[in-house]
C-alpha cells in the first residue's frame, strides 16, 4: 500500500488535516542522529518529524480540529448534565461519596479555545479517581498488573497476571474493567505509559502503586478519548512542569491528574475523533516502517560497497571501486551512519597498508622493531621501564590479514609501554576548585580527545600520593572499564603531565612508532573487535593490562606511517564536511517539522 495515497483527504478535510497529509516529505526527512554509548546500541536514529506527526494528530484531536464539526451532535454541555444526575444518583445509593468537584473551569485556566458543542471540564468532576474495589472475596482470581506490563500505545492495551484476590488486595492500586490509568511517576509518565484495563479476570485487578487511575461515570465519554488527552503534548508537557520528588523519583501529583482542564466534545464526535486517530496512526506506522526500511536498505548498500574496497586485492582493484563510489557519494553518505561508517573503511584501509602506495626505499618495520627492543633493553638497564613477560610472537596462523611488503604483524606491547592510571584514596571528593593538579576521568575522554568543559581536580596532598600515574601529551589514553572499553585518545597540551584515572591505561609508543599512526589503528574496527573479544572471553567489563598488550599490530615503515596520517586526516576532514553538511540540512528539516506544527495549531 502506498502510504502518501492512502492519506490523502477528501475534499471536504479541514486545513490542519492537510497540513499532515501534504507534506509527509518533510516528516519523513527530518531524522536525527541519536547519540549511543556503549557497543551493541539499537537504532542510530531517531525519526523526529514522525514522532511530531503523531504528537501532531492527538494535539489536534483534544482541540477540536482534525475532524469536522456536526451541527446535528448533541452538545457536551447535555452529556455533563447527565453525568452529573448519574452522580447524583450514585450518592444517593451511597456507591460513591460526594465531592466538591463541580467541573467548572474559570476562563483564564483554558489552554486554548474550543469548538461551539465543546465543554472544559475537570476529570474529577466526570471520573470518580482512585477507586476501590470493594467486596471481592479472597479467593476469587483476579488481574495482576505490574508497571513491565502496561505499553505506551495508543489504544491502551496491557497484558496481565493471575492471582488470587488475597495477595494483591493490599498494598496495590485497584482498579476494573473500563478504568483508565495513567503511570505517574517519572519517566513512565513523559513516555506515556497508560492503560484502559479491559478482560480482567473476574473484572477486577490491582498492580503497581505508580498510577492514577479515572473510572468514568457511565457511558457518557469515550474512555479512548480520555487517553489520547492523557497522551497529547500539553497534557504531558503540563503534567512534567507541575512533578515533584526527588530526581529519579519525581511523580505527578494527584491534584493535577484529577483538576487539570479537559477539553470535552460532544459523544458522537469523541467516537470520530479516536477513529481518525487510529486510522492516521496506524499511517503514522506504515511510514515508520517504510522510512526504517529504506534507512537500512541504504546502511546496507553502503556496507556493501565499502566492503569492496577493503576486500580490494591490489591498488588497481581498490582505485577502481573507489572510482564507483565516488561517482555516487552525494548520493551514499546521505546520514551519520553512513559517514561513520566511511570513516572506519579509511582506517581499514590505512591498517591494512592499501590506503597509500608504499615505498620500496622505506626502511622496513623490521629494523624498527631491532631498534624498538635496543631502546626497551636500555629503559631497562636505567630501571626506567621494568622487565616486561616475553610476548609470543604472531604466527602465520593467526594473522587476519596479508600485508604489503616491509610492514610487521606485532603486539602492542612490543611497540609500546602500557600503565595503568590510579584510583583515589577512599572517601576523596574531587573538586572544580581549580589547583594546579588536574585528574582525567573517562567521562572526560571523548571524541579521540579530553574535554576541558568540566575540568574537575585534586589537591597538592592527593597529587603527592599518586603522582606517578601520569599522562604525557606523548602518550594515548584507552579507557579498560565498561561499556565504552577502547575509546581512545590522543592527549592536548594543557593535561601533559597529569594524575589519570584507573580506569584508564596510558600507552606510551617507542621511537619509531608514530603515535598519531598507533592511535588510528587502535581507533579501528580491527583493533576495536579485538578488545571486544578480549573482554567477551573474560566475561567482565574490564581490560587487564597484559590482555591489552597482546592485541595485534600492523605495523608499516615509519615514513609509510607519516604517509598513512596525512591521507587519513585528508579523507577525516572530507567526512567531517559531510557530516556537517548532513547536520545543517537535518537542522531545516526539523524547522520545517516544528513550522509545519505551529501553524496547524495556531
Amino acid at each position: 500500500m502506498n502510504v502518501k495515497t492512502s492519506l490523502e483527504v477528501g475534499k471536504d478535510a479541514n486545513k490542519p488535516e492537510q497540513l499532515i497529509t501534504e507534506h509527509i516529505d518533510i516528516w519523513t526527512s527530518a531524522i536525527l542522529a541519536k547519540s549511543t554509548s556503549g557497543r551493541g546500541s539499537s537504532k542510530k536514529y531517531e525519526l523526529y518529524g514522525i514522532s511530531k506527526l503523531r504528537e501532531l494528530i492527538l494535539e489536534l484531536a483534544v482541540r477540536g480540529k482534525l475532524v469536522p464539526q456536526d451541527a446535528n451532535d448533541e452538545s457536551a454541555s447535555v452529556l455533563l448534565e447527565r453525568i452529573a444526575a448519574e452522580k447524583a444518583q450514585l450518592i444517593k445509593d451511597k456507591k460513591i461519596k460526594k465531592t466538591k468537584a463541580d467541573g467548572k473551569v474559570n476562563e483564564d485556566e483554558k489552554p486554548f479555545e474550543l469548538p461551539r458543542k465543546w465543554q472544559w471540564t475537570r476529570l474529577n468532576f466526570i471520573t470518580e479517581i482512585n477507586p476501590r474495589n470493594t467486596n471481592v472475596d479472597d479467593k476469587t482470581k483476579a488481574s495482576f498488573v505490574p508497571m513491565t506490563l502496561i505499553t505506551t500505545s495508543y489504544d491502551g492495551v496491557h497484558d496481565s497476571e493471575s492471582r488470587p484476590w488475597s495477595e494483591i488486595k493490599k498494598g496495590y492500586t485497584h482498579f476494573a474493567n473500563g478504568d483508565i490509568a495513567i503511570a505517574k511517576i517519572t519517566p513512565c509518565f513523559e513516555n506515556s505509559k497508560a492503560a484502559i484495563f479491559r478482560n480482567l479476570e473476574n473484572g477486577i485487578g490491582a498492580g503497581t502503586t505508580e498510577l492514577h487511575v479515572a473510572r468514568p461515570f457511565g457511558e457518557q465519554v469515550e474512555r479512548n478519548f480520555l487517553l489520547l488527552y492523557f497522551k497529547s503534548p500539553n497534557f504531558l508537557t503540563m503534567g512534567q512542569k507541575l512533578m515533584t520528588g526527588s530526581a529519579g523519583h519525581k511523580r505527578v501529583p494527584r491534584s493535577f491528574f484529577e483538576s487539570n482542564p479537559i477539553p470535552l466534545p460532544p459523544l458522537a464526535e469523541q467516537k470520530r475523533i479516536v477513529a481518525k486517530v487510529d486510522e492516521l496512526i496506524l499511517l503514522c506506522d506504515q511510514l515508520e516502517q517504510q522510512t526504517e526500511a529504506s534507512i537500512e536498505a541504504h546502511a546496507t548498500l553502503v556496507e556493501v560497497l565499502l566492503a569492496m574496497l577493503t576486500d580490494s586485492v591490489d591498488a588497481d582493484e581498490l582505485a577502481q571501486n573507489w572510482a564507483r563510489i565516488a561517482e555516487h557519494f552525494d548520493s551514499l553518505f546521505t546520514t551519520e551512519q553512513s559517514i561513520d561508517a566511511l570513516k572506519q573503511t579509511v582506517l581499514q584501509l590505512a591498517v591494512m597498508g592499501k590506503l597509500v602506495p608504499q615505498n620500496p626505499d622505506d626502511e622496513p618495520a623490521s629494523v624498527l622493531l631491532e631498534n624498538i627492543a635496543k631502546e626497551k633493553e636500555q629503559l631497562i638497564k636505567d630501571k626506567k621501564i621494568k622487565k616486561q613477560k616475553t610476548l609470543l610472537s604472531i604466527t602465520d596462523e593467526e594473522t587476519p590479514f596479508e600485508l604489503p611488503y616491509g610492514w610487521e604483524w606485532c603486539c602492542l606491547g612490543n611497540l609500546t609501554t602500557i600503565r595503568g592510571g590510579k584510583r583515589l584514596p577512599k572517601g576523596y571528593q574531587l573538586t572544580t576548585e581549580k589547583t594546579p593538579y588536574i585528574y582525567i576521568r573517562v567521562t572526560d575522554m571523548r571524541n579521540g580527545s579530553i574535554r576541558d568543559d568540566d575540568i574537575h581536580y585534586i589537591s597538592k596532598e592527593v597529587q603527592s600520593q599518586i603522582s606517578n600515574y601520569i599522562i604525557t601529551q606523548d602518550d594515548i589514553y584507552m579507557t579498560i572499564v565498561g561499556a565504552t572499553i577502547g575509546k581512545c585518545g590522543l592527549v592536548p597540551s594543557k593535561f601533559n603531565g597529569m594524575n589519570l584515572t584507573e580506569n584508564a591505561a596510558r600507552i606510551i609508543p617507542f621511537y619509531g612508532v608514530e603515535k598519531n599512526y598507533l592511535f588510528k589503528c587502535l581507533d579501528s574496527s580491527f583493533a576495536q573487535k579485538q578488545f571486544f573479544d578480549k573482554t567477551k572471553q573474560v566475561g567482565v567489563q574490564k581490560m587487564a593490562l597484559n590482555r591489552l598488550s597482546s592485541t595485534k599490530i600492523p605495523l608499516p615503515p615509519l615514513a609509510e606511517q607519516h604517509r598513512i596520517v596525512a591521507k587519513v586526516d585528508e579523507l577525516m576532514a572530507i567526512c567531517d564536511q559531510l557530516k556537517e553538511k548532513l547536520q545543517q540540512s537535518q537542522e531545516t528539516q526539523v524547522q520545517l517539522t516544528d513550522a509545519l506544527i505551529d501553524r496547524a495549531l495556531g
